[in-house]
């Protein structure tokens, strides 16, 4: 693949990601080879399928009370390998977590990234920061859109499992910098150096650790996070795309809190749910979003 072809989920030497069912906390997916049951918390209704498809699963996530888990694995079968999602590809590979390198309800916001990022390097090539970047499907998508991209995490084997999922969608020599460190250090180090940003991306967990051992609790973290993020975003037209996994944070919590950090009023905040439907059409609640939208031109009002 040269680095100018762009993966489709059409590519048929790839498999891809289906929601089949949901139901009793529990969700039934085919990802590539492998149909999995996994955990839905928020699936308290009925089960749609028959139980002999959910008895189909090569794999079952069970998790720990204690934090992390285990694969109770039914039958011989691949832990790793590619899929095409959302316009992009992901090496897949099974965590004791349970995750998978990939977070399909995120797919509606890699496509609003490559539409507002192509609109932006209309005029140059946008900057773009994602903190919390994970396995980078926002990085990819933000790359594929003209974008130069710093990809921020704090464990060092997702940041090389991000880059190998560069590599994967011909995105190996874009500008993509890698970085691992601590997100709110690097945030005020950058409004440190003046550098700035047309666009900040960041899914915070509820908890985490810093490479030095720096505890993130998004209770306590995320305001001054997000205050820090506001003095490094560029005064013209810039986007903030905020993403939460956390019980309680919701798409109206979020907006709130995007409006509350940024001092300068957006020409728009959008918000909603982040949803996966299965296979009958259901939705699967997987988070909320808020979009932080502005044209740039900060009035002196907005200075003082």
């Amino acid at each position: 693949m040269t680095n100018d072809q762009r993966p489709t989920t059409n590519d048929r030497s790839y498999g891809t990601y289906r929601l089949l069912d949901t139901g009793e906390e529990l969700r039934l997916e085919q990802v590539g080879p492998l149909r999995l049951v996994r955990q839905g918390l928020a699936a308290v209704w009925p089960r749609r399928l028959a139980p002999a498809e959910w008895e189909r699963a090569d794999a079952v996530h069970h998790r720990s009370d204690k934090g992390g888990g285990r694969w109770e694995w039914r039958r011989n079968a691949p832990r790793e390998f590619p899929i095409a999602y959302g316009g992009l590809r992901f090496h897949v590979r099974l965590t004791d977590f349970g995750h998978l390198g990939l977070f399909p309800e995120q797919a509606e916001n890699w496509a609003w990234l490559r539409q507002t990022l192509r609109r932006l390097a209309r005029h140059g090539r946008p900057r773009v920061l994602n903190l919390f970047a994970y396995t980078g499907g926002s990085t990819l998508a933000a790359s594929q859109a003209g974008a130069a991209v710093v990809h921020l995490d704090a464990a060092r084997g997702v940041v090389e499992w991000a880059r190998e999922n560069a590599r994967l969608n011909g995105l190996g020599d874009h500008p993509i910098r890698w970085i691992v460190d601590d997100a709110l250090k690097f945030v005020r180090r950058e409004g440190r150096r003046g550098n700035r940003y047309q666009g900040i991306v960041l899914d915070p967990p509820t908890f985490g650790r810093g490479p030095k051992g720096q505890v993130f609790k998004i209770e306590n973290d995320l305001v001054p996070l997000l205050e820090a993020c506001a003095q490094i975003l560029d005064d013209g037209p810039a986007f903030v795309l905020l993403s939460c996994h956390t019980p309680g944070f919701t798409p109206t919590t979020l907006g709130n809190l995007l409006e509350a950090a940024v001092p300068r009023r957006p020409d728009r905040i959008e918000t909603g749910e982040m949803l996966v439907r299965d296979e009958t059409g259901r939705p699967l609640p997987s988070g909320a979003y808020a979009r932080w939208v502005g044209v740039g031109g900060q009035t002196s009002e907005d200075r003082s």
